[in-house]
C-alpha cells in the first residue's frame, strides 16, 4: 500500500485489505467564485474563492467570508469549473490582440457574461454581456464590443445560465450597513425563511 503517512506503509497491510484508507473519486467540495457588488452603480468585482457543496451554501459562505465588514448590494456565485479563461498578456500588451475569430455560424448563440482583468494584482470586474456560440467565440465578441483599446491582461467568460445572483426580491438581507455599525439579527429575517421552508415541507 502507498500512502503518504509512513506509519501506514510500514503497517504492509494487503492491497484488498486496506479500502478504508482509499478516498472516494468525489470527496472534495467544489469551489465557486465569488463576485460582490458593493453599490447597485459598481459593477460586480471578483473577490475569491469558496468551498461549498451547492450554490446555496456557496451564497452563506460568501456572505460571511467576502461581504461581512463592507458594503455589499449584491453576491454573484459561478461554478469554478463553468469559467473560461484566456491566457495572461505580456505587461502592456491586450490579450486581446491575440484573439482571432472563432465563430460557427451554424451554431446557436447565448448569453456570456465577460470579465476583464486590467491590471496584474487586482481582481477581474464584470464588463457586459455577449451573445456567441462558444465560449471561444464569446472571447472573440468580447474584443469587438467590449474592448476600449486599454490593455486587458486576462479574459473570463461565463454562460450566463450558471451564473447564481443574489435575488433582488432579499436585497435587504444581502445588503449590509455602512461601515462599524451593526444590525439586529431578526433584521435578516432568519425566522421567516425557516418558517417559509418547514411551511413547503409540510407535515411530517
Amino acid at each position: 500500500m502507498k500512502s503518504f503517512d509512513p506509519r501506514i506503509n510500514r503497517l504492509d497491510v494487503p492491497e484488498e485489505q486496506n479500502t478504508e484508507f482509499r478516498k472516494d473519486p468525489m470527496d472534495q467540495l467544489e469551489t465557486y467564485e465569488v463576485f460582490i457588488q458593493r453599490t447597485v452603480e459598481k459593477s460586480f468585482q471578483h473577490e475569491g474563492i469558496v468551498h461549498a457543496t451547492d450554490k446555496d451554501i456557496a451564497f452563506v459562505f460568501a456572505k460571511e467570508q467576502y461581504s461581512r465588514r463592507g458594503t455589499c448590494s449584491g453576491i454573484m456565485i459561478i461554478k469554478t469549473a463553468d469559467v473560461f479563461t484566456t491566457a495572461f498578456s505580456d505587461a502592456g500588451v491586450s490579450i486581446y490582440q491575440k484573439i482571432k475569430p472563432a465563430s460557427d455560424p451554424e451554431d446557436e448563440k447565448v448569453n456570456y457574461e465577460v470579465f476583464h482583468l486590467m491590471k496584474r494584482g487586482k481582481q477581474h470586474t464584470h464588463v457586459g454581456i455577449v451573445r456567441a456560440t462558444s465560449s471561444e467565440d464569446a472571447v472573440f465578441q468580447a474584443k469587438m464590443i467590449l474592448d476600449q483599446g486599454k490593455p486587458v491582461f486576462n479574459v473570463w467568460v461565463v454562460k450566463s445560465d450558471n451564473i447564481y445572483i443574489s435575488d433582488a426580491a432579499y436585497r435587504d438581507i444581502w445588503d449590509t450597513l455602512p461601515e462599524k455599525t451593526f444590525r439586529e439579527a431578526i433584521d435578516y429575517r432568519g425566522a421567516d425563511k425557516i418558517k417559509k421552508f418547514k411551511d413547503e415541507q409540510g407535515p411530517q
